[in-house]
């Protein structure tokens, strides 16, 4: 049986027979590959069913080194691959029944204006994202994305979606403001 370490030693994780950890505990784990990621992020990826944390009577999330590795699995398909999160979903429960996934490259687009693969050719089709996806994916509020739009620094597709270019520009307006670059001065 392990025992809990005593003292300020490490992140603060304290070890028992089943390993879980508290939220907080998992944002300090992953902010070191994802500095973006936020508590609000965890909780909203969870109410998506990407992640199932374990519960305390009280109510307290607890996550086990599998929920772990799956969140941060889940936060590189965003971040690398663009993924929406509804197609996350999917290759993780394919992945659970066992089955091969591929992954689109980052940045491949067919030819066509709708992102398809020219005619007759099969290739990757442009990774789309929902409102909320983004916003996550960003880190940011509502009305930031609501002023970057009347900006035009970002503009939704007619279905009301984003592309993955969107994803990128949100997170280049959120790095350039550590900068002290406001997203107004980025208009032109």
């Amino acid at each position: 049986m392990l025992q809990t370490p005593k003292g300020g030693a490490g992140h603060g994780i304290a070890l028992t027979d089943s390993r879980l950890m508290s939220i907080g505990t998992v944002l300090n784990v992953l902010r070191d590959e994802f500095p973006e990621v936020t508590i609000s992020k965890i909780r909203f990826l969870e109410s998506e069913g990407l992640i199932e944390p374990q519960r305390t009577p009280s109510g307290y999330r607890k996550f086990s080194p599998d929920d772990v590795e799956r969140l941060a699995h889940v936060l590189r398909m965003q971040r690398d691959h663009y993924l929406p999160l509804k197609v996350i979903k999917e290759q993780l429960d394919a992945l659970g029944r066992g089955e091969a996934i591929t992954l689109p490259s980052p940045g491949l687009q067919g030819d066509g204006e709708d992102g398809r693969a020219p005619e007759g050719g099969e290739g990757p089709t442009v990774a789309r994202v929902g409102r909320d996806e983004l916003l996550a994916a960003a880190g940011v509020e509502s009305p930031e994305l609501d002023e970057w739009e009347s900006y035009g620094l970002i503009a939704p597709l007619p279905d009301g979606g984003y592309d993955a270019e969107a994803v990128t520009v949100a997170e280049l307006v959120m790095e350039l403001g550590r900068f002290g670059i406001e997203p107004r001065h980025l208009r032109a």
